[in-house]
C-alpha cells in the first residue's frame, strides 16, 4: 500500500498489466520478438522497449544517448522521436536480453511503489524536459502499459484482461478526451448532444453536450434528441481512440445514427493517443 491511496489505484493497475506483459513474453523465441503489432511502426520487441524505457524513466535513470536512424517512416514528432530512443536503443537486443531487463526493471519498480513516500502533487520529469505531478505520471503509466498489454496480445494471438484494472483508468482518460473530439475536432454545432453507447467486457453510455458557446461538456445522462449515437464494442472504441485503426477498417462493428456527416467527422478525429 503506498502512503497516499489516490495513487494505489493507478499502482495496481500498473503492476497487473506489467505482470500480464512479462508473462506473455517470457515464452517467446527469437523471431516472435520481431512480430508486427497494432501499434504503428513496433514490433513485439519495440513496445517491450518502450515500456522498458518509460519505466527507467519513472525511476529517475538517465536517457540513453543515441542518434535515430532517418529512415523510420512512423515518427513523425518531437514526441514520437523522444519516444522512439528508448526503442531504438533496444532493436538488437536478443530475447534473453529483453526478458531479463523487464524483469529487472519490474522488480525496481515495484520496490519503488511499496517505499513511495512522495505525495500525489509532487512534480517529477516528463517527456520533453517538461513536468507532471506524481499522480499524473501513474495515471499515465497505469493507461500506457494496459494499451501496450493490449497490442501485444493482439500481435501474438492471446486476447484478454479486457475488463483488467488498466482497462477503467484507459476508460476514464479517453471519455475526458471525447468533449474536444466532438465539439471542438469535429464541428459539432451549439446546443447539439453526441452519444456514445459502448458494449462489452467495460461497457457505457456517455453523452456529450456542446453548450451554445461550442464547449464540450460529458455526462452519463442520456439525450433525447442527439445529432448523432455512436455504438460500438470496448475493444474497437480502445483501438479507435488508441489510434490502433482506421474507422472504415472497423465500419461492421460501428453503428451511427444520425447526422451522417457529423458522425463520420467525429470518427475521423476519434484518435487521441499521440502513439
Amino acid at each position: 500500500m503506498t502512503v497516499h491511496p489516490s495513487l494505489q489505484n493507478y499502482a495496481d493497475a500498473w503492476t497487473h498489466s506489467i505482470e500480464a506483459i512479462a508473462e506473455l513474453v517470457q515464452p517467446l523465441v527469437e523471431g516472435e520478438w520481431n512480430r508486427a503489432t497494432p501499434c504503428p511502426g513496433w514490433s513485439v520487441r519495440d513496445i517491450v522497449s518502450h515500456v522498458i524505457g518509460m519505466e527507467t524513466e519513472m525511476l529517475g535513470d538517465p536517457r540513453p544517448i543515441h542518434s535515430l536512424p532517418r529512415d523510420l517512416y512512423h515518427v513523425r514528432s518531437d514526441f514520437a522521436r523522444y519516444m522512439e530512443v528508448q526503442v531504438d536503443v533496444r532493436r538488437h537486443h536478443t530475447a534473453p536480453e529483453m526478458t531479463s531487463e523487464l524483469e529487472y526493471i519490474l522488480i525496481r519498480r515495484a520496490r519503488q511503489l511499496r517505499n513511495e513516500t512522495r505525495s500525489p502533487d509532487h512534480v517529477i520529469r516528463a517527456p520533453l524536459s517538461t513536468e507532471q505531478t506524481l499522480e499524473q505520471g501513474y495515471r499515465l503509466r497505469a493507461f500506457d502499459t494496459w494499451v501496450h498489454e493490449q497490442d501485444l496480445r493482439a500481435a501474438l494471438g492471446v486476447p484478454g484482461n479486457l475488463d483488467s484494472p488498466g482497462a477503467y483508468v484507459v476508460r476514464d482518460l479517453l471519455l475526458e478526451a471525447l468533449p474536444k473530439v466532438v465539439a471542438k475536432d469535429a464541428g459539432a454545432p451549439a446546443n447539439s448532444a453526441v452519444v456514445v453507447d459502448v458494449t462489452g467486457p467495460v461497457e457505457f453510455l456517455r453523452t456529450v453536450r456542446v453548450d451554445s458557446e461550442g464547449r464540450g461538456t460529458i455526462d452519463g445522462a442520456p439525450s433525447l434528441g442527439p445529432a448523432v449515437t455512436l455504438a460500438t464494442d470496448w475493444e474497437t472504441y480502445v483501438r479507435l481512440a488508441c489510434g490502433r485503426i482506421r474507422p472504415d477498417e472497423a465500419e461492421d462493428r460501428i453503428k451511427t445514427e444520425g447526422d451522417p456527416e457529423l458522425a463520420a467527422a467525429i470518427l475521423a478525429r476519434f484518435a487521441v493517443t499521440p502513439g
